[in-house]
């Protein structure tokens, strides 16, 4: 893709908006910016950057006339509805997102993880067995390294093992991946998508352009996301962890077995020496042994790494034990189905933090999920006396709200005692109280360490 003296407009100026903008500049690109936040609330390592190469910018302001750019590219939390993108759709002004640019400009391979949750862990562990397999590898995309940034660097030998949101596929052209996988499909996302079918075809595309040539793993256990098999042209590869296929990645005898095409069999290893968690880890475990295997990898590196993997930050993550309670950072859980398959997770009765941005959830299943392991909820952020609410109508009292981190965490050991877990898994968003949920993440562990002095034990 060429990109030299083409006018482009980057809008959205976090981390992938500055990706986007080190790249364009590198092609010698004739760059503006855009953001619908003022100047002020932007980081400035960004806008000394633009004020150092003399960019034009739109800041809380949109431009007069976008009919003179060649090309549009929006960061993945800009809405297709936004009045910028309305003006660049009546101008004739191609609309791509970081993700087909970094597809665009990339001579490796994409490999393509989507999913409502288990995204990050599958991810992280794909690109492990990647890396064992002495495959130059790449972990990009939602994972918090931005696609683009690797693009140009990456060598046609190279795989980019890419976690991939509904945002960033709703905004893809050309995006091919050899490998495209979806996880799972559970209500997220709603205030954007308005409804589950919308949801459901974002992430769909994922597969839009692949062909017979290439593979789509998709988990057989969860019917939202088997029943996109019905449209995808690739070779469909399934996975699951309750029922023996005739093909695909499945459990036999609480052994992970492959079954291919020409009806080679092999076990991998035993769900028992898996070290990450819980029946949801398991499925990512899946995924990534069928992603690896019809990627070529050989089931010897799967094998290893398995048993090697330890997990990703803020997925279930232990932080301290204090007085005989354990802490456990969950940040990740961003929705009610991530946080209920936390809970599954951890046998100890339990104080959770959970609450953040609202982003139209329902919280009834969340609430079910306690079954009697749940001892006390502690709650902040938007959504705090919305989940109270359904929590009371359920007839869960047990209910306290705090206005920070250091509060929830100081109340919850408060609850608990020795023996208890206490598991920050919020159920939201962060982004009503931190830039993202690796912040709350921290900042959470951060509160513990400060428990631990101010008991100084």
């Amino acid at each position: 893709m060429l990109l030299a003296k083409k006018k482009v407009l980057a809008a959205g100026m976090g981390k992938s908006g500055a990706a986007v903008i080190e790249v364009l500049l590198s092609a010698r690109a004739e760059v503006s910016v855009y953001d619908a936040k003022t100047k002020e609330k932007i980081d400035t390592d960004i806008i000394k950057k633009v004020e150092m190469y003399g960019l034009k910018s739109y800041f809380a302001i949109l431009p007069e006339s976008i009919g003179g750019y060649d090309l549009l590219v929006i960061s993945p939390g800009i809405p297709l509805d936004t009045p910028l993108v309305t003006m660049a759709k009546k101008a004739g002004v191609e609309i791509i997102g970081e993700l087909e640019l970094a597809y665009r400009l990339c001579k490796g391979k994409f490999i393509a993880i989507t999913g409502t949750n288990g995204k990050t862990t599958t991810t992280a562990l794909t690109g492990e067995i990647f890396k064992n397999a002495d495959r130059q590898t790449y972990v990009v995309g939602n994972i918090g390294v931005a696609a683009v940034s690797k693009a140009i660097s990456a060598p046609e030998d190279a795989y980019m093992v890419t976690e991939v949101s509904s945002f960033q596929l709703e905004t893809i052209k050309n995006f091919k991946p050899i490998v495209s996988a979806v996880l799972n499909i559970t209500p997220d996302h709603l205030n954007r998508h308005k409804t589950m079918e919308n949801y459901a075809k974002a992430k769909a595309r994922i597969y839009m352009n692949q062909d017979e040539t290439q593979c789509f793993i998709v988990n057989k256990d969860n019917p939202e996301a088997y029943a996109l098999k019905k449209e995808c042209k690739a070779k469909i590869i399934p996975f699951s962890r309750k029922e023996s296929l005739d093909l695909g990645c499945y459990v036999h005898d609480r052994e992970i077995c492959i079954k291919d095409e020409l009806m080679n069999f092999y076990k991998v290893c035993s769900i028992d020496e898996l070290q990450i968690p819980g029946s949801h880890n398991l499925e990512n475990a899946l995924a990534s042994t069928a992603i690896a295997y019809w990627s070529g990898v050989s089931p010897d590196v799967i094998r290893k790494t398995l048993k090697e993997f330890e997990g990703v930050e803020h997925r279930i993550e232990y932080v301290d034990c204090i007085n005989g309670v354990r802490f456990i950072n969950d940040s990740k859980g961003t929705n009610p189905d991530a946080s209920i398959k936390a809970i599954e997770a951890i046998q100890t009765p339990m104080v959770l933090i959970a609450g953040g941005m609202d982003k139209g959830s329902e919280f009834k299943e969340f609430i079910k999920a306690f079954n009697e392991k749940v001892k006390y909820l502690v709650l902040l952020g938007e959504t705090a006396h919305k989940i109270k609410q359904t929590a009371n109508e359920m007839g869960y009292t047990n209910v306290v709200v705090q206005n920070n981190m250091e509060r929830c965490v100081q109340e919850a050991f408060k609850k608990a005692e020795a023996g208890d877990t206490v598991l920050l898994s919020p159920a939201c968003a962060s982004w009503d109280m931190y830039p993202n949920f690796e912040a709350r993440g921290q900042h959470f562990k951060d509160c513990v360490e400060g428990l631990r002095r101010t008991l100084n034990v």
